[in-house]
């Protein structure tokens, strides 16, 4: 293949790495938002932190939460962020 599927998905997980800059991913984001996409979560393991996006609404920021709901996008699906905070 030589280019991308002109698609965009319902719901994007992004974890920051070391190398990552969080203002390109933070962009990444919304552009996903732009295209179509219904959930969002940007995961900051080194700030224990998480950004949800959902479209027009304004970005919530968790600090440190144990846990992420998909409701109502993703009713019933919880993610534990307890191995994601681990060293």
């Amino acid at each position: 293949m030589e280019k991308f599927i002109p698609l965009c998905p319902d719901f994007v997980v992004e974890v920051l790495s070391p190398s990552d800059g969080l203002r390109q991913t933070k962009a990444k984001m919304e552009e996903y938002m732009e295209n179509g996409a219904r959930l969002g979560w940007l995961i900051d393991p080194q700030r224990k932190q998480v950004f949800v996006y959902r479209p027009q609404q304004a970005v919530e920021v968790l600090d440190n939460p144990t846990t992420l709901s998909g409701d109502p996008e993703l009713a019933g699906y919880v993610l534990d962020l307890d191995p994601v905070w681990r060293p």
